[in-house]
């Protein structure tokens, strides 16, 4: 099944199946995928499925749709492409062709675009910890009405805050758990003192602030 996977500066947001024929993304609620940033527009692009094809239609967009650094307007996507609106980064990946048949036509595999410096950084890291890690973590609440609640870590990469006003993201690694700033104007609180656009290692109890909430780190 193909899917789109979301990021900005190299760090990954949020992962989306494109189970329906056709899937909207745009600034609006009503979208299938929404993105809550002033860039995109309120119906920005439509992904639509055709048997094992993907095509993105950009929907007069005010910036535009870009796949692999090129604007388009409507364009049959490959596994790997990379898709630009605003400044984030949508790569899609179509396992759907692993099932169609050898003899079938296919189109030749789009080159790998360009890395940006945060996506590099990740690429030369260690490789993530299988799930027989015995490493545990998880973000404990400590303000609003969700103080107590315990967020286990579980995920390779696990987004915190509010869309379109603060949001960090915490990365799983094998040398431990990183946290960075990925959008909004509020920054990211780590131990009272702002972090910047650089991931920066967690360790056991630090304090987190993020739009309003304070949280804490714990690793076991």
């Amino acid at each position: 099944m193909p899917k789109m996977i979301v990021s900005i500066d190299g760090v990954v947001i949020k992962e989306v199946p494109l189970t329906k024929d056709r899937t909207t993304l745009g600034r609006r609620p009503y979208n299938d995928v929404v993105i809550d940033n002033l860039a995109i527009s309120g119906e920005h692009a439509l992904f639509q499925k055709d048997g094992n094809q993907v095509y993105l239609e950009d929907l007069n967009s005010t910036n535009g749709s870009y796949v692999n650094g090129k604007a388009v307007k409507k364009q049959l996507l490959q596994s790997g492409d990379t898709i630009e609106v605003g400044k984030y980064q949508i790569r899609i990946v179509n396992t759907s062709y692993e099932n169609v048949p050898a003899n079938a036509p296919r189109a030749a595999a789009a080159p790998e675009p360009a890395r940006s410096a945060a996506e590099g950084a990740q690429a030369n890291s260690p490789t993530l910890p299988d799930e027989n890690q015995t490493v545990r973590a998880a973000i404990k609440v400590l303000s609003g009405i969700a103080a107590g609640r315990e967020v286990p870590l579980t995920k390779a990469v696990t987004t915190l805050g509010k869309p379109g006003i603060a949001v960090a993201a915490i990365t799983r690694q094998t040398i431990g758990f990183v946290i960075q700033h990925v959008e909004g104007s509020d920054p990211t609180i780590l131990n009272e003192k702002p972090i910047g656009e650089k991931p920066v290692t967690l360790k056991n109890g630090d304090l987190i602030g993020l739009a309003g909430t304070q949280m804490q780190f714990i690793q076991t």
